[in-house]
């Protein structure tokens, strides 16, 4: 005798849609690169020729006074520092799965946008709050940065926090026996 043949239409599930996926990994792209605005415009509150909260020295007030373009760098450069471990310390356990190397992608080019955000809205937050630049100085004077490189330090920060947590992470890992 013979099995009766019976169709039975089997309901497939619908794949997870990776836009999706994606669209929330974006997000370590995007948010280190608004906060850059947050960062530069405390960068401006805070540093010697800017509005100076940090010292309050009259003498650093001024942002045509080269005394005042170390400390004003290094303001730049702590909450640099600061913003990158944040986003290393936020990426930590995120970094397993698939989608790992795009999150960690995202959040150094996040940084690296960041970096660039802070440095021109702390720029901008002196042209509109500070005192006009003395023209017969010339362009190296007022509210500039002087090292570049400060605008390395949050993805550097990043990279290395993210280093060390995953290097804790497989430290502590037991071995499987």
């Amino acid at each position: 005798m013979t099995e009766p043949l019976v169709n039975h239409p089997t309901v497939s599930q619908p794949a997870q849609a990776s836009g999706s996926r994606g669209g929330r990994d974006i997000l370590w792209l995007v948010l280190p690169a608004v906060s850059g605005v947050v960062v530069g415009i405390l960068w401006w509150l805070l540093a010697p020729g800017g509005l100076n909260l940090i010292s309050g020295n009259p003498d650093l007030s001024n942002p045509d006074n080269p005394g005042s373009w170390l400390p004003r760098d290094l303001v730049l450069a702590a909450l640099m520092l600061v913003s990158g471990c944040v986003v290393g310390l936020l990426l930590d356990g995120k970094l397993e799965g698939s989608a790992a190397r795009r999150r960690l992608v995202y959040a150094l080019l996040g940084g690296v946008a960041g970096a660039l955000t802070a440095w021109l809205a702390g720029l901008l937050a002196a042209q509109l709050w500070g005192p006009p630049p003395n023209p017969n100085l010339g362009p190296g004077y007022g509210f500039t940065l002087r090292s570049y490189a400060v605008l390395l330090l949050w993805t550097g920060a990043t990279s290395f926090v993210t280093f060390v947590l995953s290097l804790f992470g497989v430290l502590s890992k037991k071995p499987v026996k």
